[in-house]
């Protein structure tokens, strides 16, 4: 059977997303390249740098949430729209004036609108799928996403080197190409409420703020704070890798970095498919438990290889497994265990827990490395991976007793 087959029968909507992430990510062309544009074509210093890119970080924490709010009582197409349009309107400004001061206040408003609009995304492949096809348009957007990512920064680099002002151009026009797109071809999903449904779906309408709800689902909850486990993880790829690289091969460790990023980049395209098409019939923890354990190995190994770059391939290739198992899961399971009025808000919740795992895989490595060695760095991760491993084990056995009980609840009533 062709494995192409598995994205057939999907709505127009998700189709219009895939090349919607695509030809935003392939046009993401400023914010990879931030540290650099500050220091070398905006001349600030590397402290000020730092606060920079730190507070571009930050503000799209409420960015997503507020985001999430709108798109949730509002509109899901009205939000996009808002979002994506003045993010790019202020990128495009940063390509036709030359104060840095302005240009640094533009980027941070751009930041904070590219927070704003990313709940939504999620929120649509929910509206628009049901839970047994999430999964499936989940992983299509995912492969727009790294299908992108694979191609832009080469443009972006070329661009940043010769025509800086086009650079912010060509970032902007991207995003009003993508728009367009979103216009023409997704209609507003956001669900009709007050609509009666089935009393024991986890979709079903909730009343209440975000705290009670998040309160109300534990299972929820807890899965959002264990996925912070194998955040911990991921966030290693560019914090721990390239220095552990520099260590063991000098001069040529940032070099071999590049190549094994291009090695993940391909590992992703190229067996998306294949691992979504084998990993369907599993239900979406035990996919999640899977994806931990090829992190747990992929990371774990790098601690064990020395100077074999042939082994840091396999590394690569294994944790870059558990990248699209997990990608393609996590938003699958949020949804499918979040209610249909709160989609977005909890969306950037998940969101806002991700960013929380980055700043302390980094604060907390940092300072782990500095006693310890980097070598140690992978031994940490293994240990930290494997107990997140456990935790969305026993979340799974939870589950499983909990759907126990209330099949024999059901079957009690009848």
């Amino acid at each position: 059977m062709n494995i192409f087959n598995t994205y057939k029968g999907l709505p127009r909507s998700i189709y219009a997303l895939f090349f919607v992430q695509i030809i935003n990510r392939f046009g993401d062309f400023v914010f990879p390249f931030l540290s650099l544009l500050l220091t070398q074509k905006l001349n600030f210093s590397y402290s000020i740098t730092g606060v920079i890119v730190m507070i571009t970080s930050l503000v799209s924490m409420p960015a997503a949430l507020l985001g999430g709010k709108f798109a949730d009582q509002i509109s899901r197409r009205k939000t996009y729209f808002v979002g994506q349009g003045l993010a790019a309107v202020a990128i495009l400004i940063c390509g036709i004036i030359k104060n840095p001061i302005i240009i640094v206040v533009l980027l941070i408003i751009s930041a904070f609108f590219n927070g704003f609009v990313r709940p939504t995304l999620s929120a649509i492949i929910a509206d628009a799928l049901t839970p047994e096809k999430r999964q499936i348009g989940g992983s299509l957007t995912y492969l727009g996403i790294n299908i992108g990512v694979a191609v832009g920064p080469i443009v972006a680099g070329f661009l940043f080197n010769n025509y800086i002002s086009l650079l912010f151009i060509l970032d902007a026009l991207t995003s009003f190409i993508a728009i367009i797109i979103f216009y023409i071809y997704i209609d507003e999903t956001k669900p009709k409420l007050n609509v009666k449904e089935d009393e024991n779906s986890k979709e079903k309408e909730e009343t209440g703020n975000l705290l009670q709800i998040l309160l109300k689902r534990p299972q929820l909850t807890l899965f959002m704070i264990f996925n912070m486990f194998y955040c911990f993880a991921y966030t290693q790829i560019s914090f721990s890798m390239p220095m552990m690289l520099n260590e063991v091969f000098g001069t040529e460790g940032t070099t071999k970095f590049g190549y094994l990023m291009s090695i993940n980049a391909l590992t992703v395209i190229f067996l998306t498919v294949i691992i979504i098409t084998i990993t369907r019939r599993l239900t979406t923890l035990v996919n999640i438990i899977l994806a931990g354990i090829f992190y747990a190995i992929g990371f774990g190994m790098i601690g064990i290889i020395g100077n074999s770059f042939f082994l840091y391939i396999i590394s690569t290739i294994i944790w870059s497994i558990g990248e699209v198992i997990a990608s393609t899961n996590n938003g699958v399971y949020i949804a499918n265990n979040s209610p249909k009025n709160f989609r977005a808000r909890i969306s950037a919740v998940s969101n806002l827990t991700y960013a929380i795992s980055i700043s302390l895989a980094t604060s907390l490595v940092g300072r782990f490395i500095d006693s310890y060695g980097l070598n140690k760095v992978w031994t940490l991760v293994f240990v930290v991976v494997a107990v997140g491993v456990g935790f969305m084990i026993a979340l799974h056995i939870y589950n499983l007793k909990s759907k126990k009980k209330a099949v024999k609840h059901r079957e009690v009533a009848c």
